[in-house]
């Protein structure tokens, strides 16, 4: 083996171990701190209205990545205007639950969760979730 292909090598065991922790921390934050700051997406929350505003669920530990697929997916289907930024949050919230990069947020397929909130309720949970891992 010549040292070009061992470095080679190196390099790609590198990226592999960095793209097995990518969390989309910062980009997660961005985005919902963005979304927060839109009054277009924030609603109340109404358990029995079936309506655009309905509520959002509130992970239980373990289920994060799921129950923002959920939610954001919700909203995204549900948002009279299609708001870019919601729709990359859901993409980005797939492809982190269905390529197992985060190791830090546990990876269950279902979104289980014991209480439901209203959107800017949800994009909080998603901001502190995501706060907390950055620290």
């Amino acid at each position: 083996m010549n040292a070009s292909m061992l470095s080679y090598i190196l390099f790609s065991c590198l990226l592999l171990s960095v793209q097995a922790e990518y969390c989309g921390v910062r980009e997660i934050i961005r985005y919902t701190q963005r979304l927060l700051h839109d009054s277009s997406v924030s609603c109340p929350c109404k358990q029995t209205a079936i309506s655009s505003c309905s509520c959002l669920p509130f992970p239980e530990h373990g289920h994060e990545l799921a129950c923002f697929v959920d939610g954001t997916k919700h909203l995204m289907e549900n948002n009279q205007s299609s708001n870019p930024v919601i729709t990359r949050l859901y993409w980005t919230f797939q492809a982190l639950l269905d390529r197992n990069l985060c190791k830090r947020l546990a990876h269950d397929d279902q979104c289980q969760y014991k209480t439901k909130g209203n959107v800017t309720e949800f994009l909080n949970k998603i901001l502190t979730t995501y706060q907390e891992i950055e620290k």
